[in-house]
């Protein structure tokens, strides 16, 4: 039986242990990051939630009620700092959970989608590096501003079967995206600043 040189065979052994330890360590690595998106994102549920159901403000004169609230803050900071995915869920799932459980139960499929295409548009408009200043931000957030008002004028319809009601709560949706935007611009480049320097945008 013929047996390879020492020399070689070590080198061969060394290569295939390398090679495991690099699989080991990229398969750490996307567990790693895996969890991180997780936690992350389901932080930003919460706090889409939390910023929706205790920060608001009803408003009679719309034909649903209305509902002034802050709940897109923390919606677009996550959607700029994490990606599209992280605004996604963030939006859809935290936004329609209010509604599930605070009597707008009939606004909760409707919610789930608009809210979550939202997230989507804002992280995708602005996840390219190049993306990453004043001008993307004001572009993404206009962009969900015409998917909410838009969104929620169709949902209202199909609900209501009146193409004029829906009219009276654009004033209200209009306020509620240009408080957040404001709210958002003023913070964003610090809390991007401090997600870079703590590794978790580079590591998302």
């Amino acid at each position: 039986m013929k047996r390879g040189h020492p020399y070689i065979d070590v080198f061969r052994k060394g290569s295939i242990t390398m090679e495991k330890a690099v699989q080991t360590s990229q398969r750490t690595d996307q567990e790693l990051s895996s969890v991180q998106f997780l936690t992350i994102t389901a932080a930003f549920v919460a706090l889409t939630y939390i910023f929706t159901a205790f920060i608001n403000v009803k408003l009679p004169i719309a034909a649903n009620g209305g509902l002034i609230h802050l709940g897109n803050v923390p919606l677009f900071i996550g959607a700029i700092l994490f990606g599209k995915k992280t605004g996604a869920i963030a939006g859809g799932i935290g936004m329609g959970l209010f509604d599930l459980l605070s009597g707008w139960t009939l606004w909760a499929p409707f919610t789930l989608i608009i809210v979550g295409i939202m997230g989507f548009t804002v992280g995708k408009l602005t996840e390219d590096p190049r993306h990453q200043n004043m001008k993307w931000y004001v572009i993404a957030i206009a962009a969900a501003c015409v998917i909410k008002v838009a969104g929620y004028y169709i949902a209202e319809v199909i609900i209501y079967g009146n193409p004029l009601a829906p009219v009276s709560s654009i004033p209200g949706n209009l306020v509620q995206i240009g408080v957040a935007a404001v709210i958002v611009l003023v913070v964003i480049t610090p809390l991007n600043l401090a997600a870079r320097k703590t590794g978790l945008k580079k590591q998302l």
